[in-house]
């Protein structure tokens, strides 16, 4: 199986390698856990991959300055094709993906975030339409043969926001924050990846000035 690369520092060992090429993986948490950040992470870093960065509630400015606060020189990979940032309204869906399909195919994107899959939910009338949207995207998404972050929103604990999106995405990490010893911490968990002998344990996972960092050990041996 041939895998693309996280690019958080450690979590390539815990997930055989890297995320398989061409799936989608479901990214979620609560407010301030880092999504995002890890989402710009796994679209700038790569030198020889581009890589589109899709927000549906985040202006590109925003998204950019957080990027730049990293190190990551976004407005000069934009300059050289290898990043966008590209701001969608979600309310009409299926319009949208027809743009986000013509940016795939003009700059030949391999690696997509889309931030947030959440935002999705709120324009859906019922569960099914949103479960519809999102096989959508799955579909235009390995169509074009795009690796794939979907980040969601959720209350801390949970792994999604609206209870279908783990079971359409291939791949579900989820980022929680742990009450121990009056302090807490961070913790990322793997809790499916197609195909993978993945870790099934809790590991702690700190935000440095370089981005997303894994520990390989677990905060509960």
């Amino acid at each position: 199986m041939k895998r693309l690369s996280s690019c958080a520092n450690g979590l390539d060992r815990l997930i055989g390698g890297g995320f398989p090429e061409n799936d989608v993986i479901l990214l979620s948490g609560g407010s301030g856990s880092g999504k995002t950040i890890f989402g710009l992470q796994f679209v700038c870093t790569p030198k020889s991959e581009p890589g589109l960065y899709i927000t549906f509630e985040d202006g590109p400015e925003e998204i950019r300055s957080i990027a730049d606060s990293f190190g990551w020189d976004i407005n000069l990979a934009e300059e050289k094709g290898r990043v966008r940032v590209i701001k969608f309204d979600p309310f009409q869906l299926e319009d949208v993906m027809d743009l986000i399909q013509n940016n795939i195919r003009e700059m030949r994107a391999s690696r997509v975030v889309i931030d947030s899959i959440s935002s999705l939910g709120t324009y859906a009338k019922e569960l099914s339409e949103l479960r519809r949207n999102i096989l959508l995207i799955k579909e235009i998404m390995k169509k074009n043969k795009c690796t794939t972050v979907l980040i969601s929103e959720t209350p801390d604990g949970g792994i999604s926001r609206f209870g279908v999106e783990e079971f359409i995405a291939d791949g579900v990490i989820a980022l929680r924050s742990i009450l121990s010893k009056g302090e807490y911490r961070r913790g990322l968990n793997i809790v499916k990846m197609r195909g993978t002998r993945h870790s099934s344990r809790l590991h702690q996972y700190e935000i440095t000035g370089r981005g997303f960092s894994v520990s390989q050990k677990a905060l509960y041996s």
